[in-house]
């Protein structure tokens, strides 16, 4: 039986599957099942997922049931006592199961372990972007306003935490449990990772490693911000339900930073008008983001500002400019035919 059950949820990324399957098959922690579930893809990726020959790989298909649905599936069919996510586009660093082993052994009351992530384009190019979160001492209130985990290539998970925080299915005619809720097809993650934060005992902590390589794909999901508001609010919703003390606390807090990040995506898909309505909106929801990170903040207003007043090649110019002066520690990602391996 193996240690950890990779999860690997597939729709339509025949471009970035073969990376992300090789990054998981080169790990140097090779005690691993690799779960890929196809959830009804439509292009190549079924077949280039059946391309590899590995007796670790378990490919599994179904219809089409969103991020949520097919990572259900994929935990319902894992044996390890761990389980790693990780999106079909993304990246691993070559020892990123190995870090997250030591980690979750070396700490028994953390049931959901996670780490720095390195964002790279479409095409595998660093985009000199850090995710840095909080890694230790994290409590309901950071789940909910910084999300700390930050994508779902990040977190390596005890399957004791996902059995507690099991329900049943709600599909007629189901008898199985769910783990993710499937009524979200966006935002399912922080729901998730709010209701273990709220309703058990377990505790989170981050590796200060960039392990993880996330793909900025202008064509995913995340690209329709009216959406994944929408489905933020309903998550906000749901909790308020559970934990009403707790979100009349801090959901004021949560939807600023939830809207400056929102302005901050306007911004990469360049469209400055909604990035400055974003802005907006994110200071009156709780202008204390102003001083609660102050730097972050005026960042993404100077932002918002300049790229609503500045023509397209005057503000792209300026962006490049002051990305130069990012450094960071390179990490190695044995993966064929990819330039993300120096971040």
């Amino acid at each position: 039986m193996p240690a950890i059950s990779v999860v690997m949820p597939v729709f339509n990324v025949e471009s970035y599957l073969a990376q992300a399957i090789r990054s998981v098959l080169e790990q140097s922690f090779t005690d691993f099942e690799l779960l890929i579930v196809d959830d009804g893809s439509t292009d190549a990726s079924l077949s280039i997922a059946k391309g590899f020959n590995d007796p670790r790989i378990k490919l599994i298909h179904q219809n089409n049931r969103g991020l949520a649905g097919a990572r259900n599936t994929g935990i319902r069919n894992a044996r390890g006592r761990l389980i790693a996510f990780i999106d079909s586009d993304d990246q691993w660093a070559v020892d990123k199961l190995a870090r997250h082993v030591a980690h979750l052994d070396a700490n028994p009351e953390v049931g959901v372990s996670y780490c720095q992530s390195g964002f790279i384009d479409e095409a595998g190019r660093p985009l000199g972007l850090v995710q840095r979160p909080k890694l230790a001492g994290v409590d309901p209130a950071d789940i909910l306003t910084r999300n700390p985990i930050g994508n779902g290539s990040a977190p390596v998970v005890r399957r004791a935490v996902l059995d507690e925080i099991a329900f049943p299915s709600p599909r007629p005619g189901v008898t199985e449990d769910c783990f993710f809720d499937e009524n979200f097809r966006q935002s399912e993650d922080i729901e998730c990772w709010l209701r273990i934060a709220l309703l058990t005992s377990w505790r989170f902590a981050g590796i200060a490693r960039v392990l993880t390589l996330y793909r900025v794909n202008s064509g995913g999901l995340s690209a329709n911000l009216e959406i994944q508001f929408e489905s933020w609010v309903r998550v906000i919703d749901k909790a308020r339900v559970y934990a009403p003390e707790f979100i009349a606390e801090f959901g004021r807090l949560a939807l600023a930073y939830q809207l400056r990040y929102l302005a901050r995506r306007a911004v990469r898909m360049r469209d400055g008008e909604k990035a400055l309505s974003l802005v907006g909106k994110a200071l009156k929801a709780d202008a204390s983001i102003l001083w609660r990170e102050p730097r972050r903040t005026l960042v993404t207003m100077a932002a918002a500002f300049l790229l609503a007043g500045l023509p397209r090649c005057t503000f792209d110019r300026l962006e490049s400019q002051a990305m130069r002066g990012f450094r960071f520690r390179p990490i190695t990602v044995r993966a064929t035919n990819t330039k993300a391996g120096a971040l």
